[in-house]
């Protein structure tokens, strides 16, 4: 039995079976999530799934798109095309959200450090700051992971009138905030498994500028969608 890409299917005629041929495959949740969070463009999905080769990616991105998830449009020949969830993508939010709440309520709290990525922490960081809270000015926050490899020890937020960009080289404005932490302790933050403000008052993050805009900083911050989501631990019997 072949479904969508000619991969071999499950061979049963149960609607959880056959959705699972297409939704369970190694990344595609993972690059459904991207598209769920408001990625469109090939680079920007890639910037998600760091860790994805592109021509997997393009794969995964034409079977979607045969099984009726994913819809790819051309806005014209000199652009690039974009990649939009159909009405059927959409309603796999839900479904995500739910196996993401699962994953944090019930896994093991402590992170691998073969998953711990600055990068990706930092992508998700820049798309869910809270935009009514920002500065109405410019303000530069440089981010400094202790430890982390050369290519993710240094990033910059650049905040400008609501619009946010993330450099990964100094954009060549002053700082006005900078934050000195490791990258488990900043994931820790983002999951909601640690305070901010505990986490400073334990010396596991600094950071520094203008005080104004140090007590401000902990609001800007979106957190993960799961962060809210208490951790109960694998085996927990009601």
């Amino acid at each position: 039995m072949t479904y969508v890409g000619g991969m071999s299917g499950y061979g049963q005629f149960c609607p959880l079976a056959r959705a699972s041929e297409v939704v369970t495959r190694r990344w595609t949740p993972l690059v459904l999530r991207e598209l769920l969070a408001g990625s469109r463009h090939f680079n920007d999905i890639h910037r998600g799934v760091p860790r994805m080769s592109r021509s997997l990616l393009a794969r995964r991105l034409a079977e979607l798109e045969t099984a009726g998830v994913v819809r790819r449009r051309l806005v014209s020949e000199s652009e690039r095309p974009e990649y939009l969830l159909t009405r059927a993508g959409q309603q796999l939010g839900p479904v995500l959200e739910g196996l993401g709440a699962w994953g944090k309520r019930h896994l093991e709290a402590e992170i691998r450090r073969e998953d711990l990525d600055a990068s990706l922490l930092m992508w998700d960081v820049q798309r869910r700051l809270v935009g009514d809270r920002l500065p109405r000015r410019r303000v530069v926050v440089r981010f400094r992971f202790r430890g982390a490899p050369g290519g993710q020890r240094d990033y910059w937020l650049v905040l400008d009138s609501g619009a946010v960009d993330l450099c990964l080289e100094d954009p060549g404005h002053e700082a006005d905030l900078t934050l000195r932490t490791d990258v488990a302790t900043f994931t820790a933050i983002w999951l909601g498994d640690i305070p901010f403000a505990r986490a400073t008052e334990l010396g596991k993050a600094t950071l520094t500028g203008p005080a104004g805009l140090r007590r401000g900083f902990p609001s800007w911050l979106g957190l993960s969608p799961f962060a809210a989501i208490a951790r109960e631990g694998p085996g927990t019997t009601p």
